[in-house]
């Protein structure tokens, strides 16, 4: 797992860099966990565009990951390390016994044969890939895939490089610092795994060109500063004029860049013991 540098043979190469994919050892998914997967270009069901510089893009397969880890006391061996475009890490393909197989994200450190298990009993050994409950997880470990909600599945830290660490366990609450920096309280026996998620180095990856972004889907975000008056408040004047308004707005007018939007009274601010920064 790296980061490739690019000769400069064009401007756009000069500073461009991508993972070498040194990791993958799989290339095609496997076709029982893939599903058609239906892009929006950002409109809603009525055709209206709800989400803007969203459309385009190299068409993709939804793969199948398990985030619930369900399959309990049955160990899993893994057979391949794969690509999925729908999101920044790494996934990795597991059989069972029985012959099932399921993708779940892969963690630093999880190689081709090695051997995980999820479960909701003492004993289990802290290593990556393994799932159980907060309880049972040693604090200062390093744990993604984390469950809010009991049996609902890992819902936080799942992205590239990020890992989260069980500061402390009080009562039926663990204190957890994610990778905010938020500190929070989640139920002991919310399920985690352990580890941290793979593919480290893709914050590292500089794009280069703006064709690159739109196969992944984005379209050109435009400036509102760039715009007419009628399409944004920071738009028309005569030349290279400044923005006008003393702080600077969405196109509806919500002050932005700093301006907090959480809303007071969220039944979440009772588990937030540290605000991130």
């Amino acid at each position: 797992m790296g980061i490739k540098k690019f000769k400069p043979t064009t401007p756009s190469r000069r500073w461009m860099s991508g993972p070498d994919f040194s990791e993958i050892t799989k290339e095609k998914p496997e076709k029982s966990l893939i599903v058609p997967l239906k892009r929006t270009g950002g409109r809603n069901s009525y055709g209206r565009i709800t989400v803007r510089f969203r459309g385009g893009g190299h068409k993709r397969m939804l793969r199948l990951v398990d985030f619930r880890r369900d399959l309990l006391e049955v160990p899993a061996k893994v057979i391949a390390i794969e690509y999925d475009p729908n999101r920044t890490a790494r996934i990795a393909l597991v059989e069972y016994p029985d012959k099932k197989k399921r993708y779940i994200l892969a963690p630093v450190g999880l190689n081709v044969g090695d051997q995980i298990i999820s479960s909701n009993e003492k004993g289990i050994d802290i290593k990556p890939g393994n799932a159980l409950p907060i309880r049972y997880i040693p604090q200062g470990t390093p744990v993604h895939n984390i469950e809010l909600v009991k049996g609902r599945g890992g819902q936080i830290v799942r992205g590239a490089g990020s890992s989260a660490q069980i500061m402390a366990k009080e009562g039926n609450f663990a204190h957890i610092k994610l990778p905010s920096g938020e500190v929070r309280l989640i139920d002991i026996d919310c399920r985690a795994t352990i580890g941290q998620v793979s593919n480290v180095e893709h914050e590292a990856v500089i794009l280069g060109k703006a064709g690159r972004s739109a196969w992944l889907g984005r379209k050109p975000n435009v400036r509102g500063l760039a715009m007419n008056p009628v399409d944004h408040p920071h738009g028309g004047g005569e030349g290279k004029s400044g923005k006008g308004n003393p702080h600077p707005v969405s196109p509806w007018g919500q002050p932005c860049k700093g301006y907090k939007t959480r809303k007071d009274g969220r039944y979440s601010d009772k588990f937030i013991i540290k605000r991130r920064k």
